[in-house]
């Protein structure tokens, strides 16, 4: 995971935050849970990215450390 990858992460949740409020404040509910809906597809499919990356390196560790020994 690389400081890209959270700071993406960070502006695109900054920007649907403001859109959401923006949505909510105009009346507009119905767009503003679409928003949120596909906000929290997008953060959930980077999570899945994220966590298949991470049990990638552990794998690597373990196949290190068995090496080792």
């Amino acid at each position: 995971m690389e400081l890209n990858d959270l700071l993406r992460i960070a502006g695109i949740g900054l920007v649907i935050g403001f859109l959401h409020v923006f949505f909510e404040q105009t009346g507009k509910k119905e767009f503003s849970f679409f928003l949120f809906f596909v906000a929290y597809i997008y953060i959930a499919a980077e999570m899945l990215r994220f966590l298949r990356i991470f049990f990638s390196e552990i794998a690597e560790f373990f196949q290190w450390l068995s090496l080792a020994f």
